[in-house]
């Protein structure tokens, strides 16, 4: 169970503002491409899970995620999740061809095909969108500060994976009121935004 704060930071002015206070805490920057699947007979997506292909640093790594269940209450998401790295390439010819997924060598992959009994049409791709993850190590928490990028418009958003996510949220919310940026508690997974088509 992968369980984050994630908060929603409501313009680029605000997002800029976090980036330059947060700055001396930087430790890297993620250039990620997400790519999204379902079954061909909406096996995963009729019971609230989707798999995903993510791509960093222009190829330079790949993860795929079966994730299911998500919920978001005041802030706080829980999903359960199963990840693997894959190698790039297989990733992209998946991407141009979601068909060889019914043949890669992946547990994940493999977990999907058999738990949610993906039928002869395999799986269909979904489309995606790009996120550029801004990520710091600050009071102990590792925060990721996200720019995501669809094609009908740009969201922001903290977040920051916890096992303790009530005291997470109230540091981080202490950090934001203390420097007067606004927030809002995020209500809807950047998937289900996607999917949407709309902005929140």
């Amino acid at each position: 169970m992968e369980v984050e704060v994630k908060l929603k930071l409501p313009d680029p002015e605000s997002h800029q503002k976090v980036i330059s206070i947060l700055s001396p805490f930087h430790l890297k920057t993620h250039c990620q491409h997400n790519t999204f699947f379902d079954g061909a007979g909406s096996e995963l997506s009729s019971r609230r899970a989707v798999l995903r292909l993510r791509f960093y640093n222009d190829d330079s790594k790949c993860v795929v995620s079966l994730k299911a269940k998500a919920t978001i209450v005041n802030g706080i998401s829980r999903v359960e999740e199963d990840e693997e790295e894959m190698d790039p390439l297989i990733g992209r010819e998946c991407v141009n061809d979601p068909m060889r997924l019914r043949s890669v060598d992946s547990r994940v992959v493999k977990r999907a095909r058999d738990e949610f009994r993906i039928g002869e049409l395999g799986f269909v791709f979904l489309g995606g969108f790009k996120n550029v993850r801004n990520v710091y190590d600050w009071k102990g928490l590792k925060l990721e500060l996200d720019e995501t990028m669809y094609d009908f418009g740009t969201c922001y958003e903290i977040e920051c994976e916890s096992s303790e996510p009530e005291k997470a949220k109230m540091m981080i919310e202490e950090f934001l009121k203390e420097n007067g940026v606004s927030y809002l508690y995020s209500e809807v997974s950047k998937f289900a935004i996607f999917r949407s088509g709309k902005l929140p």
